[in-house]
Parts: structure tokens; C-alpha cells; sequence
């Protein structure tokens, strides 16, 4: 059988995986920074090491696909879309050794309970989303997923204003809804001296 992390540079995810113990790894970063991309990469990897790949999205991601994750850059991969944690866990494949979940961010609290679930039972999990919504804020629940994750990614996007690297996800539309679905249209990529908290966030100046 081809060794999972063969395409892999992580020795520690490698000892890992040959103790045979399941882990969480997390990736987040601002809109337009690749983590969907990332996510993508990483199960098409699983998938030539010949591992069982299930994902999953939240079904109110209905930007290019409702049966797919799908990254800015056109990348996609099949999915389950999903209301709650408590669905995506119902209609887990018991056989699946890989799970991959994303746009972590718009899933309930019971997310963090999920994939603790999914980890003690062997299996790794893999889930990306924005860790800031459009205030600057942390975007729960990717916060508290963080805290449980061995393995973290961090993305960065390219600031539209100035070129440097972009943190921030500006909202360019005038809702103050804190979920607000949008690529292009409604978000841009931005630095912290680029970024322009709405007036009511805590963050504004």
C-alpha cells in the first residue's frame, strides 16, 4: 500500500500516522488566501495514497456547487453538504479514513466535539475556513478548533490596495449580517493597514 504522507515533508504527521492514531489539522487564513485550495491538495494526496476520502460542506456554501467544495482558483472536489455537526456525523462513512470538511466557520459549536470524535477514532481530519469574519474578529467556531488541532496552516491572500500580504477579508457590500456568502462580489482580500473595520466593530479606529 503507498505510505499516505509519501508526498508529505511532515515527519511528525508521518510518526503519527504509523502509530496509528487519528489527529486534527486546521487551515485558515483570510478569503482568497488558498485554503480551500490547500484542502483539496491535501485529499487528492490521500486519494493516490489510496485512502478512503470523505468530505463534506455546509449546505448554505452554495457559491459554485452545492455538491462540491470548490476553491476561488477553480479547483474543486465531490462533497456532502451538510446542515449541522450532528448531520455530517450521521451520515459518516464508517469506512472513511480521511475527512475533509470545509468552511469550517459557518458550522455549529458541535463541530469541535465532532472532530474530536473523528480523531480518537483514528481517523484525520482535515478542515479549512476563515478564522476572522468580515470585523476583524475570530470567527467562531474555528477558534476553538484551532485550540484542539496538532496541526495548523496559516494562508495568506495578496492585499488588493498595496500588494502586501493580505490578513483580512474586507466586506465591500453594506451588510453588517455576520454570515454573508460572497466571493468577489461582496469581499476583498486586505492588509492591516489596508483593512477598514465596519464602524461598529471594536477594531475600528
Amino acid at each position: 500500500m503507498v505510505e499516505e504522507f509519501a508526498f508529505d515533508n511532515s515527519e511528525e504527521r508521518r510518526k503519527t500516522r504509523q502509530n496509528g492514531v487519528g489527529w486534527i489539522e486546521v487551515i485558515v487564513g483570510s478569503m482568497f488566501s488558498g485554503k480551500s485550495e490547500e484542502l483539496i491538495r491535501r485529499l487528492r494526496r490521500a486519494q493516490i495514497a489510496r485512502q478512503k476520502v470523505q468530505v463534506f460542506k455546509p449546505k448554505i456554501d452554495d457559491r459554485y456547487s452545492i455538491e462540491q467544495i470548490a476553491s476561488h482558483s477553480g479547483m474543486t472536489h465531490i462533497s456532502k453538504p451538510v446542515m449541522t455537526a450532528s448531520e455530517l456525523m450521521a451520515q459518516l462513512d464508517p469506512e472513511a479514513e480521511v475527512i475533509g470538511i470545509d468552511e469550517g466557520q459557518f458550522f455549529d459549536a458541535g463541530i469541535v466535539e465532532a472532530v474530536n470524535k473523528l480523531a480518537d477514532s483514528g481517523k484525520r481530519v482535515i478542515i479549512a475556513g476563515l478564522d476572522q469574519d468580515y470585523m476583524g474578529k475570530p470567527f467562531e467556531p474555528m477558534p476553538q478548533l484551532l485550540s484542539i488541532a496538532e496541526f495548523i496552516t496559516k494562508t495568506h491572500a495578496i492585499c488588493v490596495k498595496c500588494g502586501s500580504t493580505a490578513n483580512y477579508s474586507q466586506r465591500t457590500s453594506d451588510s453588517k449580517e455576520r454570515v454573508e456568502v460572497g466571493a468577489t462580489d461582496k469581499y476583498e482580500a486586505r492588509c492591516r493597514k489596508c483593512f477598514v473595520p465596519f464602524p461598529d466593530s471594536p477594531t475600528a479606529i
